[in-house]
């Protein structure tokens, strides 16, 4: 018996004859998808969404770049900041900001004086509102090369002193920290820094007889001082409820970051953080006349400012002036 023979294959296939279809099959919904103009519609949608894209983002770089940058250092020297209680008396609280405006005009420096309640505390203590607002300062003075902030328990007592000629000259900064020091007194196995550079130090404090008191800190205007102050402000450390607040917060960040550590320079209390009353420093902690700075340390824990206190020192201060 003989079979039928296949039929022989043509060399030259119809142009309209199907192409064998691959392993995987397409599905029906994107074959439509595929059909006429379709898919040329889709392209040119993608194309110019891409298009808007690159658009938006080449005209917000030209609008940066046209934003002129305000180099460090091309401003005023020292912005000395101070927050004050809006519930403080009016009195006290301007003869506060003249004691600094005072000073400032005398060496070229600027003031800021915000209010402890206009920064996001929540529950943490208004003491707290030192750091967004030496945050605050260099946003609104970012030509200034340092900000000094100054707690409003705090008098400027000897306005001939420049604080730049007094603390902040690099040489003269290597001369005054202290190195070996205990972060926390009396025997804090984290030590400050021995040999380290004036002109690579980036925060100033001083210590009392019971730890670092950032009543009265200066901190240099740059990216690492922004980043100090942000990881300083961080709501983890305000949750953890310590006893002084940001003084033990500022404590834990330096004992546990090196880096921090290491852009710190402890020096002597009387040089810009004497005690007229309060827990001073036994070595250099106590006011004496002739000093720059007479602070009353917790003298507006429980009110709202230091009239009683500082008036004799406000005396002795027009007195002065006459």
């Amino acid at each position: 018996m003989h079979f039928a023979m296949p039929p022989r294959k043509t060399s030259r296939p119809p142009p309209y004859a199907v192409r064998n279809q691959s392993s995987l099959p397409i599905p029906p919904a994107l074959k439509n998808l595929l059909r006429g103009g379709k898919l040329r519609t889709i392209v040119v949608g993608i194309l110019g969404f891409l298009t808007l894209i690159w658009l938006l983002r080449r005209t917000g770089a030209d609008a940066g770049a046209n934003i002129p940058k305000v180099a460090v250092g091309s401003g005023p020297p020292v912005v000395i900041v101070t927050t004050i209680d809006p519930r403080a008396d009016v009195a006290w609280a301007a003869k506060i900001k003249k004691n600094r405006e005072d000073y400032a005009k005398k060496h070229g420096y600027l003031t800021f004086f915000p209010e402890n309640t206009q920064y996001p505390l929540n529950k943490s203590p208004h003491t707290w509102a030192k750091v967004p607002a030496l945050r605050h300062a260099m946003t609104l003075f970012p030509g200034s090369t340092f900000f000094w902030y100054l707690d409003s328990s705090a008098l400027i007592m000897n306005p001939s002193i420049d604080l730049q000629s007094h603390i902040l000259k690099p040489s003269r900064l290597e001369e005054l920290m202290i190195t070996n020091e205990p972060v926390v007194p009396p025997d804090s196995v984290i030590k400050t820094f021995g040999n380290l550079k004036g002109d690579r130090i980036d925060v100033i404090v001083t210590q009392d007889k019971e730890g670092l008191v950032p009543t009265s800190i200066i901190v240099r205007n740059g990216d690492w001082a922004k980043y100090f102050l942000d990881a300083w402000f961080d709501p983890i450390y305000r949750s953890y409820n310590f006893q002084k607040a940001e003084s033990h917060a500022l404590e834990h960040i330096i004992q546990w970051h090196g880096t921090i550590l290491a852009k710190l320079a402890l020096i002597p209390q009387n040089l810009f953080n004497s005690y007229a009353t309060g827990p001073f420093n036994p070595k250099f902690g106590k006011y004496t006349e002739g000093d720059l700075v007479a602070n009353f340390p917790g003298c507006a824990r429980d009110k709202p400012d230091c009239a009683a206190e500082q008036q004799p020192y406000f005396d002795i201060l027009d007195k002065d002036d006459d």
